[in-house]
């Protein structure tokens, strides 16, 4: 039989673990020795012309061998010359009616031999050997699968190969051929397919697509419930023998007793092999998806649909992964337009001790006197002025686990969070210097006032307040900046920094004809004789802060050498961390008297309250009569806290008394919201 045959090899090995985990048992085929199979073109069962031949099988202990032999058709031919000049070199059994249990393969019937697109070696297919399933879904005794010889035919790496299977290092697949290939032939797609049929051809499928969703029970045969629920019976043996034997010639004939001249099921699948509703992972599946697409009106809708079906579980694991938009995370953050014109603008300084002087030439004692012969002539009376600044440290310091630094391959975390560090610490320090941190006296956290002067909140000689009443609308603050202008002291045209909603609102003015009275932002900077205008965002935080006018070349940042911003890092042994610090040790003040203006909402009076006096004898607390401020003895932190009225409280060893105000009243700024005073027993 060797001599006739035009090649030979190996169908299946057995005791080779699959990619999948499945393995072929040595006697799951053994029962096919001798039988012959249609030898088809890449499982391809749309068309007779796929029949290249047949083939002679061979049960041997380590598997199926086959001895192939091609018909005279033009395709037949052509897949000879392919063999003979060693173009394809891998076989792939097409196989049903499994019996599997623990993922090792007991029983199957093997119904066709075919040539397939592998890319291996001429010595790979016999000697070595990995197999591979069409699909990884074969579970029940009705399915089918493909199973493929060869080790570029798979998904499993040379690295993978089975326990006492040698692999020569001349025999390693290039690395084209190591991408994820089926026996189906993944080069055409199924529009390509479908699309190369002629019209008969076509017909046929859809004939076939058609009577194969009709119920066929009648056309069963009763030896293959037999094959079926005992495949080692000896009716299973002789069955095989009637309608495996030739499982073409079984089809063809089966339709005539039938009579008619159409085929009632698929071309390499015996009829008593065939279950009414017994799932199949083959190629037949492509007459029912494009069936569906013209339902669907798309192709593609219609094989995805079908997808888990005939054999592609988990198809989204195919998919290409998400890729980020950007290489680095978008901040959540505030809008940072207005810290560079903070920053930038204001004047700095070589050294971090600021002393400013002034001298008050606004008293009558400084002015120019006239002169009567004969009298005394006064001295002048100037008034100096004198404020020091000194430094303060800001800083930011983060950590990272060196583990992570070394997994994050997308990002270079470390440029990122240092250019992060920077972005916040410059933030804070122009939100330091415009308005304050914000955070209260008692915070670990706050940038002290006294060394980094907030321009809202400075002295009086240096921050010319103005204020409005609470009702004042958008025309009425533009009114009391122009007229409160006349204060303003500070070096040439000064720059205003609002809120977006103060800025909307004056935008919004409208005449008595409801026309826009500044049409754009140099109407309204022209309007307000100022240079230009910047949001800040912070300031919504200080909500009787409308507006402040300022010159920054009249604030001065102060830093010794040394001590200008500047970044470190550590490593922590102990912990395998990377530290990163960075800070900055400044001062910050107004040097010219009268350099801003600050527009204020009064929203109420401002109150200082009193101490509650304490008896230390009696252990009483007398709380003071302060109009605009409440008392409450708030020594149980969990509560909110008991009014007091005015009179005396006996106290047990502590008590603590906090200081409110009540509404239309308010605290001075830089202050606590609350004072709290703590007496002792």
């Amino acid at each position: 039989m060797e001599g006739n045959a035009d090649f030979s090899g190996y169908a299946t090995k057995a005791n080779l673990e699959c990619s999948d985990g499945r393995t072929i048992m040595p006697e799951a085929f053994q029962h096919m020795d001798g039988r012959q199979v249609p030898l088809v073109w890449q499982h391809d069962h749309s068309s007779p012309t796929n029949v290249l031949g047949h083939a002679i099988l061979e049960a041997r202990e380590d598997g199926v061998y086959a001895y192939g032999f091609f018909n005279d058709s033009k395709e037949g031919q052509k897949a000879r010359q392919l063999v003979q000049h060693k173009d394809v070199n891998s076989l792939s059994i097409y196989a049903n009616n499994l019996v599997e249990r623990s993922k090792q393969v007991f029983h199957g019937v093997i119904r066709e031999l075919s040539l397939v697109l592998a890319g291996a070696n001429p010595g790979a297919l016999i000697d070595n050997i990995a197999i591979a399933h069409g699909d990884g879904g074969i579970t029940t005794l009705d399915d089918e699968a493909i199973i493929f010889t060869g080790l570029t035919l798979s998904h499993t790496s040379l690295d993978d190969a089975p326990e006492g299977v040698e692999v020569e290092e001349e025999d390693e697949v290039e690395e084209e051929d190591q991408e994820l290939e089926h026996a189906a032939g993944d080069t055409k797609t199924l529009a390509d397919v479908w699309n190369s049929m002629n019209e008969e051809q076509q017909a046929l499928v859809n004939y076939m697509v058609g009577a194969a969703m009709e119920d066929n029970s009648s056309v069963q045969h009763s030896a293959d419930s037999d094959e079926s629920d005992n495949p080692d019976s000896e009716s299973d043996s002789d069955d095989d023998n009637e309608s495996e034997d030739n499982p073409s010639d079984d089809a063809l004939t089966h339709a005539d007793k039938e009579g008619t001249n159409e085929m009632t099921h698929n071309l390499f699948e015996g009829a008593g092999d065939r279950k009414a509703a017994a799932p199949t992972l083959s190629h037949d599946a492509l007459g029912v998806i494009v069936s569906d697409a013209q339902r669907l009106g798309s192709l593609k809708e219609s094989f995805l649909a079908h997808a888990g079906t005939y054999g592609i579980d988990d198809i989204d694991m195919l998919f290409p992964d998400a890729q980020a938009a950007s290489a680095t995370p978008e901040l959540i953050a505030r809008r940072t337009e207005w810290v560079a014109p903070v920053l930038d603008g204001a004047k700095h300084s070589p050294f971090s001790r600021i002393k400013s002087l002034a001298a008050d030439v606004t008293a009558d004692e400084a002015r120019a006197k006239g002169y009567v012969k004969g009298n005394l002539k006064k001295d002048e009376v100037v008034k100096l002025l004198k404020r020091v600044t000194t430094p303060t440290t800001v800083c930011k310091k983060q950590k990272l686990d060196r583990d992570d630094i070394v997994d994050i391959t997308g990002l270079d975390v470390i440029a990122w969070l240092k250019w992060e560090m920077r972005f916040m610490l410059e933030e804070e320090l122009a939100r330091a210097i415009l308005i304050g941190d914000g955070r209260e006296p008692d915070d670990d956290d706050k940038i002290n006032e006294e060394n980094i002067r907030p321009i809202a909140w400075d002295d009086d000689m240096y921050s010319h307040k103005v204020t409005v009443p609470s009702n004042t609308d958008p025309e009425g603050i533009v009114e009391t900046i122009l007229r409160s202008r006349k204060h303003y002291k500070g070096s040439g045209s000064p720059t205003l920094f609002t809120t977006d909603d103060i800025l909307t609102d004056m935008l919004l003015i409208k005449d008595s004809l409801r026309r826009r009275v500044y049409n754009s932002m140099d109407d309204l900077c022209q309007a307000m004789r100022v240079k230009n205008i910047v949001v800040v965002e912070v300031m919504e935080n200080e909500a009787d802060l409308l507006a402040v006018i300022v010159n920054m070349s009249d604030y001065t940042i102060g830093a010794d050498k040394g001590g200008q911003l500047a970044m470190f890092d550590d490593f922590d042994i102990d912990y395998n961390q990377q530290k990163y610090l960075i800070e900055t040790r400044i001062s910050g003040c107004l040097t010219k008297p009268k350099s801003a203006l600050v527009i204020q909402r009064v929203s109420g009076t401002t109150v200082t309250p009193d101490v509650p006096a304490f008896n230390q004898a009696t252990n009483t607390i007398t709380v003071p009569n302060v109009t605009g401020v409440e008392y409450y003895d708030v020594t149980d932190p969990t509560g909110t806290g008991v009014k007091l009225t005015a009179g005396a409280k006996v106290i047990t060893k502590t008590t603590d008394v906090e200081a409110r105000p009540v509404d239309g009243y308010n605290f001075p700024h830089n202050t606590d919201a609350d004072w709290t005073f703590a007496f002792k027993a």
